[in-house]
C-alpha cells in the first residue's frame, strides 16, 4: 500500500533559521494533515557541522542534529525523519533500511531541488517529483549545460507559476511543468489580535549563487534588487526593520541601510527557530517583500512562503511584483510594487486603512494558500488518490 510522501531536502544543514525550516514543515504537516504517513529525508556532511558556537565538531554531537530533532520532535514529527551523512550512513532518526522500505511504500518523493541524489535512494521510489522552489535557477543551469538536475524524475513541479507561458524568459527544458503556489498550514498560522510594530523582513542579503547572464538578461540577487528601494524609508511614516543575514565586509551596503534609516536585527535571534520565527512575524504590523533580481527581471510568478505566512497571520504583504498581479488580487491585503514611489504609495495605503488590510491579507491565505487547498490540489494534478 502507497501510504506514504517522502520530501526530500534539509533543515539540518541550517540549524538556526526558522523561515527556511518552515518551507518544509508545511509540506510535511500539510500532507499529514491530509492523512499521509510523511517522512523527511535529509543529509549533512561533515564539513557542514557546527556546535551552537559555531564551531567545527562530529555530526552526531552538532547543533545541527540537535536542531533537526528538536524540531521534529516539536511538531510530532519524531520518527518521521532520517538523517544521512557522507555515505549514506544513519546520523539521527530512521535507518536506511527504514528510509529504502518507506519509499518502497512512498506515493511520491518530493525531492527539493534534487536534494537526494543517492541512486538506490532515487531508485527505490516509486514516483520522483522535482519540487523546484528556486525557479529559474536549475532551469537556466540546464539550458546553458552548467548541470542537470532533472533527470531521474517522474514529474516536475514549480513554485514559479509563470513558467511555461510565452512571455516568461525561464526556459521549460522541454519538461511540463506543473505550477503551484507554497503552502501554509492555517492552523500553525493563526491571524494576530492585536496589531504590530514595524513592517518587517526576513531573509538574505546574498544568496549561495551569483549573478545570472543569460538570453541577454542579468539575473542578479537580492542585493541588488534592494538598493532600488534604499530611500524607502524617508518616503514614509513607516518603520521598518530587517531580519537580515548579511555579512559584515558588506561595509558599503551596511551603511546605506543605517544612512537610510533601516533597523537590522540579527535572523538567527529574533526568528532563531519555528516558533520564535512565527513570532517575529505576528509581532510585525506588515511585510515588505524585495525579491531576488531573478525572480523581479523574469517575472516567473515566484511568490514568498514568507510572504503567505505574513498574510496568514493578519499581516499586509507589500511585495515587489514578481508576475504576480496576475495570479492573485493585488489591491487589499497584498499589494505590489515596482517602483520606490510605488512601493512608498502602497505602505501608506496599508497604514490609512489597516485593518482593512490586516482582514484581508488572512482572507487571501485562506482562499489561495492553505495546505488542504493547494495539496490537495497538487496531488490531483500529480493524479495521486
Amino acid at each position: 500500500m502507497k501510504d506514504t510522501i517522502v520530501i526530500g531536502a534539509s533543515i539540518a544543514q541550517k540549524p538556526g533559521y526558522g523561515g527556511h525550516t518552515w518551507v518544509f514543515l508545511q509540506y510535511l504537516l500539510g500532507f499529514r494533515r491530509l492523512g499521509w504517513n510523511v517522512m523527511l529525508l535529509d543529509r549533512l556532511t561533515n564539513d557542514m557541522c557546527c556546535d551552537a558556537a559555531g564551531n567545527p565538531c562530529a555530526g552526531a554531537a552538532s547543533e545541527n542534529v540537535r536542531y533537526l530533532s528538536t524540531t521534529m520532535e516539536r511538531f510530532g514529527l519524531g520518527d518521521d525523519f532520517s538523517l544521512m551523512g557522507d555515505g549514506g550512513e544513519t546520523i539521527a532518526g530512521r535507518s536506511r533500511d527504514d528510509v529504502l522500505d518507506c519509499l518502497r511504500r512512498s506515493a511520491l518523493l518530493f525531492n527539493v531541488m534534487g536534494f537526494v541524489d543517492d541512486p538506490e535512494l532515487l531508485a527505490a521510489a516509486n514516483h520522483r517529483v522535482f519540487l523546484d522552489i528556486d525557479p529559474g535557477l536549475a532551469q537556466i543551469w540546464c539550458d546553458l549545460g552548467l548541470h542537470d538536475a532533472f533527470t531521474g524524475h517522474d514529474s516536475f513541479v514549480t513554485i514559479g507559476e509563470n513558467i511555461g507561458r510565452e512571455d516568461c524568459p525561464v526556459p521549460t527544458c522541454g519538461l511540463d511543468w506543473i505550477t503551484s503556489p507554497q503552502p501554509v498550514v492555517l492552523d500553525e498560522w493563526p491571524a494576530a489580535s492585536e496589531r504590530g510594530g514595524a513592517i518587517t523582513s526576513v531573509g538574505s542579503w546574498r544568496g549561495a549563487n551569483g549573478v545570472l547572464n543569460y538570453g541577454g538578461r542579468r539575473y542578479g540577487q537580492r542585493v541588488h534588487e534592494f538598493r532600488h528601494f534604499l530611500a524607502l524609508p524617508q518616503l514614509t511614516s513607516a518603520q521598518f526593520e530587517l531580519a537580515l543575514s548579511i555579512h559584515f565586509a558588506e561595509t558599503a551596503d551596511l551603511r546605506g541601510l543605517a544612512d537610510h534609516g533601516w533597523t537590522l536585527v540579527d535572523p538567527r535571534v529574533v526568528a532563531g527557530d519555528p516558533d520564535t520565527y512565527r513570532d517575529y512575524i505576528r509581532d510585525s504590523a506588515a511585510e515588505l517583500m524585495v525579491a531576488k533580481g531573478l525572480y523581479a527581471v523574469s517575472q516567473c510568478g515566484w511568490f514568498s512562503d514568507r510572504s503567505i505566512c505574513y498574510l496568514a497571520s493578519g499581516r499586509p504583504v507589500i511585495a515587489q511584483d514578481t508576475g504576480i498581479d496576475d495570479l492573485y488580487p493585488t489591491s487589499t491585503g497584498l499589494l505590489t510594487f515596482t517602483t520606490v514611489q510605488e512601493a512608498a504609495a502602497a505602505v501608506d495605503a496599508v497604514i490609512a486603512d489597516y485593518e482593512r488590510h490586516a482582514r484581508a491579507a488572512r482572507e487571501l491565505a485562506e482562499a489561495h494558500f492553505d495546505s488542504d487547498l493547494v495539496l490537495g490540489r497538487l496531488l490531483g494534478q500529480l493524479e495521486v488518490a
